[in-house]
């Protein structure tokens, strides 16, 4: 059963595109004349914390206001408590309750008395909520969940990323029991992946400082890198949750100390991040290969094939738009059909207008009996509703030949880069009718992926040629960048400051223009290290490049490119079960003694997990979750050699602004480290 303060989403929401928020609510709605009593327990592990002072609050909404209190109590000897308070007015509020305790208080700034254990419960939207439960668990799951939006113990930031990321905390603990939550706890997570352990084990770290043994341990542990110590419990699960791989090893020392939450880690990872996976309806996501974000957060997903449980059942062409809500549901009326899609390949993409556009790659399983060669020449489109506004067969002017990567500009300019025709297709201000072909002849083959600069100008990778190509805002090509370590290029982004940062697979030879994705499992499979070439290369905004490519063992057959709203880098790794995070040009935002190119991932695995398997896609969400399209299975059969998730590292990025209109915005609000 769902969580019991989740409100069902009503069926209106299948309409739904622009103006509406995910965050999880409760089941009745508030009552604005009277005032609400929320009642609850304070625990850790089993046993009840007696004279907690409990605090509820509203988080402020990221236009400069901090949270606000709205009651207080203490709880009593079997920790239980009762706030009563009046109900805010904004319907986008998010509220969260802190339990304050110590067996050990000390004096903090100005003299003030400061408890070291603070556990929280993010509540969500406003409303009546049943019984909830204030422990570790669900402190663990608002630290990760509300990382980028926490300075020291105060919650605040803008919409939709708060209210979002309040929906993810419940997808990791139950707040009317202080359990794991469904989420968490049941297929295609549990005890599929190692997942739910960790998220005992962070939780166990906690206990051994509510026990008043290990604060100072914790929060030396638990600082960053050239910040503040953490003045209590929650603030170090949020700094945990932002720098995951700092002290991984004593941290697990004292998770091992504590048995309060099972089932645990018996070893330590390489770092302390929570991955989930989320599979929509589960039976829809098969080869996901790219995924959009609309202005709500809601996630657009291609698909390369036709669901089918079974490997050895020849899948043809997806022929489904796959969206889910922000925490990993299928919106109502979702998937959505038409509009000419078939086999959607890395392509897709969002207007200004929240408009979705889809390349038509014709991607299917060995054996299916239709002809390719007659549905990759189109991409579709979709209303904000999931409408298709494409004809059956799709849009097909301007030399569309077998699309890969997409990309609308601020203008609503769609760039398409035909992997199969040595050329990109530009669709100005996304009038389909007026979409016209810029070739490249042998200049650049096998273009993959495209983005957009800060002057509007687009750059392709040539996965054929070892090079990327620059062409002006109205589409001509101005010039062709080699060297700089570019070798099989795959994904592109751009960041705030003009630079574009590209992905160079090694080994990677894009599916297209004869090669076929049965070449390329052959040329991957045997592929157990990382590449010689596997590397990143930073394209400045005069086109030069640095001598050297950025290399590290976080890049294992590197695919998908993605920068955060810190200007930060993320690859994607088609190998390894990793995903890179890497300090971009604003040197800032980065951990001090890092220079652009340095790995802020472990540089010996990167983030590493067993929820991951060949992925292409990476993409940051509006609340800073990371989310990886699990592509192809690890070993691939080709009749269907889809994975069938996506997976979300929670909380672990700076937010972006959505829909992606090329660099990448900060999103509204103070996230909890921007420089």
């Amino acid at each position: 059963m769902r969580h019991r303060n989740i409100l069902v989403l009503s069926a209106a929401l299948s309409a739904l595109s622009v103006g509406a928020s995910y965050a999880q609510t409760p089941g009745a709605p508030p009552d604005r004349h009277e005032g609400v009593a929320q009642r609850g327990v304070v625990r850790s592990g089993d046993g009840p914390l007696a004279a907690a002072r409990v605090t509820l609050y509203q988080a402020g909404d990221g236009t400069g206001s901090g949270a606000r209190a709205l009651a207080r109590t203490r709880s009593d000897a079997r920790g239980r408590f009762e706030l009563v308070y009046e109900q805010p007015s904004d319907p986008k509020a998010v509220l969260y309750v802190t339990a304050d305790t110590a067996k050990r208080p000390h004096r903090g700034r100005a003299g003030h008395r400061v408890s070291p254990v603070r556990l929280t419960s993010v509540l969500g939207l406003p409303g009546r909520y049943p019984s909830i439960v204030v422990n570790e668990r669900t402190t663990v799951a608002a630290g990760f969940a509300m990382a980028q939006f926490t300075k020291g113990s105060e919650i605040s930031g803008g919409h939709p990323g708060l209210q979002n990321a309040a929906g993810v905390s419940h997808n990791l603990a139950d707040i009317s029991t202080g359990d794991v939550a469904r989420v968490l706890g049941t297929a295609p997570n549990g005890d599929r992946t190692s997942t739910l352990r960790a998220f005992n084990s962070l939780a166990n770290i906690l206990a051994g400082c509510t026990a008043g043994e290990t604060c100072d341990e914790l929060f030396s542990l638990a600082t960053p890198p050239g910040r503040s110590a953490p003045r209590d419990t929650f603030q170090a699960a949020a700094d945990i949750a932002r720098a995951p791989g700092h002290d991984v090893q004593a941290l697990f020392g004292l998770a091992s100390a504590r048995q309060e939450y099972r089932p645990a880690l018996t070893s330590a990872p390489d770092a302390w991040t929570i991955a989930l996976r989320y599979v929509g309806n589960g039976h829809e996501l098969d080869g996901p290969g790219n995924v959009a974000f609309d202005a709500e957060g809601t996630a657009w997903i291609a698909n390369n094939y036709t669901f089918d449980p079974d490997p050895f059942r020849t899948a043809c062409g997806s022929r489904i738009l796959s969206r889910l809500t922000p925490t990993g549901e299928a919106v109502p009326g979702a998937p959505y059909r038409g509009g000419g899609l078939y086999g959607a390949g890395y392509g897709v993409t969002l207007d200004p207008q929240g408009r979705v556009w889809v390349g038509n790659f014709g991607f299917q399983g060995a054996g299916c009996p239709l002809d390719a060669d007659r549905l990759y020449r189109s991409v579709s489109q979709f209303t904000p509703n999931g409408r298709p506004i494409s004809p059956p067969r799709g849009w097909r002017r301007g030399g569309i030949l077998q699309p890969q990567g997409l990309m609308s500009d601020r203008e609503g300019t769609v760039w398409v880069a035909n992997c199969g025709g040595r050329s990109v297709t530009r669709i100005p201000h996304g009038r389909a009718e007026e979409a016209r072909k810029v070739p490249f002849g042998d200049r650049i083959v096998k273009p993959f992926d495209v983005t957009v600069d800060t002057r509007g100008r687009a750059w392709v990778t040539g996965n054929g040629t070892d090079n990327v190509g620059l062409l002006s805002p109205s589409g001509e090509l101005v010039r062709t960048v080699e060297g700089g370590g570019i070798k099989r290029p795959m994904g592109i982004a751009s960041d705030s400051l003009g630079n574009v940062w590209v992905s160079n697979g090694g080994v990677v030879v894009a599916p297209c223009e004869g090669t076929t994705p049965a070449m390329l499992a052959e040329a991957v499979v045997d592929i157990v290290t990382r590449h010689v070439d596997a590397s990143v290369t930073m394209i400045r905004p005069d086109g030069s490049t640095p001598r050297k490519p950025f290399v590290n063992d976080g890049l294992f057959l590197p695919w998908g490119m993605a920068v955060d709203g810190n200007d930060t880098v993320w690859v994607s790794n088609f190998g390894g079960r990793r995903v890179a995070n890497l300090c971009g040009a604003r040197v800032s935002a980065c951990p001090p003694g890092l220079t652009t190119g340095d790995p802020i991932s472990p540089a010996d695995t990167g983030y590493t997990s067993d929820g991951l398997e060949r992925n292409t896609a990476v993409q940051i969400d509006p609340s800073g979750n990371v989310w990886l399209t699990n592509n192809w299975r690890t070993v691939p059969v080709q009749t269907n050699p889809g994975g069938y998730e996506m997976v979300v590292l929670v909380g672990l990025a700076a937010p972006v602004k959505t829909p992606l209109l090329g660099p990448p915005r900060q999103a509204d609000g103070p996230g909890g480290h921007r420089s």
